[in-house]
C-alpha cells in the first residue's frame, strides 16, 4: 500500500518507480559516540531540502551511545539522474540510467562505497560526471562486497546490506524514505514530543503524525476542552501545578494508545517539566525539542552533555534530544526528519526497544 502525506507525493515501497536524484543538497552531519569510549566519534550525513541548525542526541534507552547532528549548507551539485531501486533479502540493487553516455572501458566507471556513503562517477567523452553522491545511505552496507556491471543503457550497482532484516524503502535516507521505513520498526509505539515551547512541540508533532500516518494528539487542546478555558486562564485561576496535574492524568489515559504522536504542553506548567509526571511518557519514545542560545555545534553539544549529566531538567529523561539553534515554522519537517533518523538509529541499536515501550503501557516504571 502506498503511504501518502499532505506534504509529499505518494511513495510506494513495493514497486520500482523511476526516481530522480536532487540537483542540490543540504547536509546534516551526525556524530556517533562508540560504546568503546576510546574510539571517539564517527560520522555520516543525510540530505534535507531546508537550512536549519540543531544538534541531536540519543539518550536514556541507549546510555552508552550519543548522537549529534547539525545542519550545514553545502554547494555540492549532483547531476539529475534517473534511477530504479530494488530491496532484496540481503542486498539492494540500484540501476542508474546512462542516458546515451558511451562507456568505452570498465575503468570509466568509478564506484566508491564506504559504510553509509556512496559515490558513483562516469567518464564519458573525456568528461567525468557524478551520477550519484550521498553520505547518508538508508543504512549501512558492506563496502567490500559491492559489485557493478553494465546492462544495456543502465549501470547496475549491487550493495550488500549490513542488516539483512531491515527493509530499505529507498537508497538514501530522506523524509519520504524515513516516514515509510520507520513505521514497521516502531511496531506501533507512540511518540511523545516534549520541550519548552508548546508551539514547536505541536508543529513538529503534526509533521511526524502526517508523515507516519499516526494519530495526532495535542494535550494543550485536550486540556482546554476539559477545563473549558485557556491554559493561561487556568494557570491564573488555579496555578501551574494544577495544569501539570491535569496533563498528567491525560498522559495516563493516552499511554494505552498506539500509533500516535503526542504533542505535550511546553514550559514549566507542562507535566513533562516535572520528574514525577514522567511515568506514562515511558509508554513510547520521547523526543525533547530543546532551544539553545549557542552559536556553534560544539557549544550545543557541550550544552546537551552538561544538561544530561546534571539531570536537573526533567526533559533529560527523553530518549532523543534535538537542540534547536533558533526556530522557523517552515523548518518543522526538517526537524521532524532529524527526529525520525535518530529514532531509527536508536531502535536499530536494540530492536527490542519498541516491544519494551509497549510493555510499559501495562507495566509502567
Amino acid at each position: 500500500m502506498a503511504t501518502c502525506s499532505t506534504l509529499n507525493c505518494c511513495f510506494n515501497p513495493l514497486q520500482n518507480p523511476i526516481k530522480t536524484l536532487p540537483s542540490k543538497q543540504d547536509s546534516i552531519i551526525f556524530f556517533f559516540k562508540n560504546k568503546n569510549k576510546n574510539k571517539g566519534f564517527s560520522s555520516s550525513s543525510f540530505s534535507t531540502s531546508s537550512k536549519s541548525k540543531f544538534v541531536l542526541i540519543s539518550n536514556k534507552k541507549l546510555p552508552s551511545s550519543r548522537i549529534f547532528c547539525k545542519t550545514i549548507s553545502t554547494d555540492t551539485t549532483v547531476n539529475t539522474t534517473n534511477y530504479e531501486f530494488t530491496d532484496g533479502v540481503s542486498e539492494i540493487e540500484l540501476r542508474l540510467y546512462l542516458k546515451g553516455r558511451e562507456v568505452e572501458d570498465s575503468r570509466d566507471v568509478f564506484v566508491e562505497a564506504d559504510g553509509t556513503s556512496l559515490i558513483i562517477k562516469l567518464k564519458s567523452s573525456g568528461l567525468v560526471t557524478t551520477l550519484l553522491e550521498t553520505n547518508h545511505l538508508y543504512d549501512k552496507i558492506k563496502p567490500a562486497e559491492t559489485i557493478w556491471y553494465i546492462d544495456e543503457d543502465q549501470l547496475v550497482i549491487n550493495l550488500k546490506k549490513y542488516d539483512p532484516e531491515l527493509k530499505w524503502p529507498d537508497i538514501m535516507e530522506t523524509w519520504e524514505s524515513l516516514t515509510v521505513g520507520v513505521v514497521p520498526i516502531l511496531k506501533g509505539s507512540s511518540l511523545y514530543i516534549v520541550g519548552e515551547s508548546t508551539e514547536i512541540n505541536q508543529k513538529v508533532a503534526k509533521e511526524l503524525a502526517v508523515g507516519l500516518g499516526y494519530t495526532p494528539l495535542n494535550t494543550s487542546e485536550l486540556l482546554e476542552a476539559y477545563g473549558k478555558q485557556s491554559i493561561d486562564s487556568w494557570v491564573i485561576a488555579e496555578g501551574g501545578d494544577s495544569v501539570a496535574e491535569a496533563e498528567g492524568v491525560i498522559l495516563e489515559s493516552l499511554s494505552s494508545h498506539v500509533r500516535a504522536v503526542v504533542a505535550t504542553l511546553g514550559g514549566q506548567h507542562g507535566a513533562a517539566s516535572k520528574d514525577d509526571k514522567w511515568r506514562h511518557l515511558y509508554s513510547g519514545f520521547t523526543i525533547w525539542l530543546s532551544q539553545s542560545d549557542t552559536d556553534d555545534e560544539d557549544s550545543a553539544k557541550e550544552e546537551a552533555r552538561l544538561q544530561i549529566k546534571d539531570g536537573s531538567k526533567a526533559y533529560t529523561n527523553a530518549d532523543v534530544v534535538v537542540k534547536l539553534g533558533g526556530w522557523d515554522p517552515n523548518l518543522s519537517q526538517t526537524v521532524a526528519q532529524a527526529c525520525l533518523s535518530a529514532i531509527k538509529r536508536l531502535i536499530l541499536s536494540d530492536k527490542k526497544l519498541p516491544e519494551e515501550s509497549l510493555y510499559q503501557v501495562r507495566m509502567p516504571r
